[in-house]
């Protein structure tokens, strides 16, 4: 069956009220206050008058997320989050426009918003626990666009065995739970400082923690239950159940899926198509997500998240 064939990929109200039962499973919540008891219908359809005092404002159920102040019918939003959540390796804002029907301007930004909604927030669990193997690894993806000055430490700071190639490469790291998410961050330098912070935050201290030989990782390894290594200068991949190939096997499909589809972004831009590769992998199908579901979770994560054009072309500092 076609999927498109759905009322909510056709219709402006069957759109709104898809949306509303995800993001409202037990009834309209303003969202400028939370209020959630007290409120009026408006002659507008879907348009919803806060009842606390102190609000008072109009709200629908676009309101507090990446799509409030948007013309751009529901409908096609709820395309736009289907097409970027089913297609395993994204869409280019070109395929997105031809799709969509708008303009390249808006299925650039509109592409953009989704992948904010696809990001997660708040605060996240940490990952791993008891038993559980978390891998610790990162590539270098893409010139930078503002070159850096060698360091003295440099042979501390960039590659796996002292090498200064990475120093003017963007940089990603990765932390992959076997079996099960991932955490992507792009980074200015690759040193012990900057990578031991991002696993001391992400990871449980009972977790098993898993890299290759790279002695950045060395310092923050003691904190944890073991941390186990495979050296890949030796031609050693894989030891036992001691390996990264979790996490080299997401790179590829990163850089596979990037250099196919989009093939460029601006630096600033870079975060935000690492959320959209780790939501997609952190809601796949080995992980009980089917097409549709997925597209709902980035739906309901649209949630609490604002993208204004400015911000969106605005350097990320």
């Amino acid at each position: 069956m076609n999927t498109f064939t759905e009322p909510y990929f056709q219709n402006e109200n069957a759109a709104r009220a898809k949306i509303e039962s995800v993001r409202w499973p037990n009834g309209p919540v303003c969202g400028r206050c939370g209020e959630g008891a007290r409120r009026y219908a408006t002659k507008r359809p879907g348009r919803f008058r806060c009842g606390n005092p102190a609000c008072r404002k109009d709200y629908t159920v676009t309101t507090g997320t990446v799509m409030e102040s948007s013309h751009i019918p529901l409908h096609k939003w709820l395309m736009a989050f289907y097409l970027l959540s089913a297609s395993k390796k994204g869409m280019s804002s070109l395929q997105l426009m031809r799709s969509l029907g708008v303009t390249y301007k808006s299925a650039w930004f509109l592409s953009h918003r989704v992948r904010e909604a696809m990001k997660a927030g708040g605060l996240a669990p940490p990952m791993g626990g008891e038993g559980n193997i978390v891998e610790a690894d990162e590539t270098y993806h893409g010139k930078r666009e503002t070159q850096v000055a060698r360091s003295r430490n440099a042979r501390k700071t960039f590659t796996k065995r002292g090498l200064g190639g990475g120093a003017q490469k963007r940089i990603i790291v990765s932390l992959v739970e076997r079996g099960g998410s991932v955490r992507s961050f792009h980074v200015a330098s690759a040193d012990r400082f900057t990578l031991g912070k991002i696993v001391r935050e992400n990871v449980a201290k009972e977790s098993r923690l898993h890299t290759d030989e790279n002695n950045i990782y060395v310092e923050v390894g003691k904190e944890f239950v073991s941390h186990e290594t495979v050296i890949h200068s030796h031609k050693e991949y894989v030891r036992d159940d001691v390996h990264v190939n979790s996490a080299e096997g997401f790179f590829g499909l990163f850089k596979r899926g990037f250099n196919g589809i989009y093939q460029h972004c601006r630096e600033k831009h870079l975060h935000r198509y690492l959320a959209e590769y780790d939501f997609r992998y952190n809601h796949r199908q080995n992980l009980g997500f089917n097409d549709l579901a997925r597209t709902l979770s980035a739906v309901k994560g649209a949630e609490g998240k604002r993208l204004t054009y400015r911000k969106a072309n605005s350097a990320i500092v």
